[in-house]
């Protein structure tokens, strides 16, 4: 395909601005729309398995990611008390490092100022208001007022994603998944040189993960009620109770958290868009076609592969159609298979009953897993 096209990336999250840098690398025209008011992301902290920082290698940001994060090579696997019961190496894709940890906000500036520096446009605090296609483009309005025609409309918007709601209706809502992820930010102790996960028979599971020099999180799965959120002025305090029976690393860890603010509640929901995951010119990715459980840590890394792969399907591609179509049957077995697994390990990890289908995903593991998203993508 002659570069270049006119592409507007709805949605300036890490896929977003993923796709945004290396289609404007590319030689493509780049208009990225966020709702956000800038490029400042909410959130903690998240784990770059190396298949993800080798799309950051890619797009040329693995440099900044590993100086803003802190990257390791084994996980270690302790009991309830916090006796060390195995350190797993973890692999690696090429050279990248097996895995980084990283603040999310560090990580969005990274992206961002590559896609800028790349030569895309970013629009904060502005999403689509009017769409209509034909067969040759899209006419756009945001609600700032910027009207164009583009060549192709990428919606990295999301688990709740506009752009899905106007190809499919209500067909794909998202589906909570029963458990939700408690998470705080703290000083990282001594000598986490990788991720901690402590585990046993408490139906739950407790991680440390650096994600700088100075800093680490302590995050836990549990299951909880739809409609619960923590209290305001209680949420170190039902995070305790929930890991009361943790001691060890986790239990130095959670004693410093004191402040209910920093407690971040998210629950954990999940999208499986069974049609197409594009229609004409106009394509959903990410968590906006495939959102899934985080036991894999790999959210965030199918959304990059998805940017990845859908800029080197434009170049290869004679037209955007065939390169929507090229692009989709390369990525969708991948995804849907690491979030069927994922959600399989969730329920394995807290006593869920599963599937035949998730026994027979289980028999693969976490181990095989590895192996897997190792490979080219």
């Amino acid at each position: 395909m002659t570069p270049p096209l006119r592409v507007l990336v709805h949605g300036g999250g890490i896929g977003g601005l993923t796709a945004a840098t290396a289609l404007a690398r590319n030689g493509h025209h780049v208009d990225v729309a966020e709702l956000r008011d800038g490029p400042e992301a909410l959130g903690v902290g998240i784990i770059q398995p190396s298949n993800a920082l080798h799309v950051m290698r890619e797009i040329g940001v693995l440099d900044a990611c590993l100086a803003a994060g802190f990257a390791w090579e084994a996980l270690t696997v302790c009991d309830p008390a916090g006796a060390v019961l195995a350190r797993i190496p973890q692999p690696r894709m090429g050279e990248a490092p097996a895995a980084n940890g990283i603040p999310r906000p560090a990580l969005a500036r990274v992206l961002a100022e590559a896609a800028a520096a790349a030569g895309a446009a970013l629009r904060f605090g502005t999403t689509i208001a009017e769409l209509a296609e034909d067969a040759r483009g899209v006419d756009v309005t945001l609600t700032d007022g910027h009207h164009a025609r583009y060549d192709l409309v990428v919606g990295f918007d999301g688990i709740g994603s506009p752009l899905r709601r106007r190809l499919h209706g209500d067909a794909y809502r998202p589906e909570y998944t029963g458990f939700a992820n408690w998470r705080v930010t703290l000083p990282r102790s001594p000598g986490l040189d990788g991720v901690l996960m402590s585990t046993g028979n408490l139906k739950a599971k407790a991680l440390l993960t650096p994600i700088s020099d100075e800093l680490m999180y302590l995050g836990s799965v549990f299951a909880e009620a739809e409609d619960f959120r923590p209290d305001p002025q209680r949420a170190h305090e039902q995070l305790r109770e929930r890991l009361a029976g943790f001691g060890g690393p986790i239990a130095d860890a959670l004693a410093q958290v004191t402040d209910p603010a920093a407690v971040v509640y998210s629950r954990i929901s999940q999208v499986t868009v069974e049609g197409p995951w594009h229609l004409g010119r106009i394509v959903l990715a990410g968590d906006a076609a495939h959102a899934s459980t985080p036991h894999l840590a790999q959210g965030a890394a199918m959304a990059v592969e998805d940017a990845l792969v859908l800029a080197q399907a434009l170049d290869a591609a004679p037209d955007v159609p065939s390169a929507l179509t090229a692009w989709e049957e390369r990525r969708r077995p991948r995804a849907l298979w690491v979030q069927a697994l994922s959600r399989a390990v969730l329920k394995q990890e807290t006593g869920t009953p599963t599937t035949e289908e998730e026994d027979a995903l289980l028999e693969v593991g976490v181990p095989g897993a590895t192996h897997v998203l190792v490979q080219p993508y």
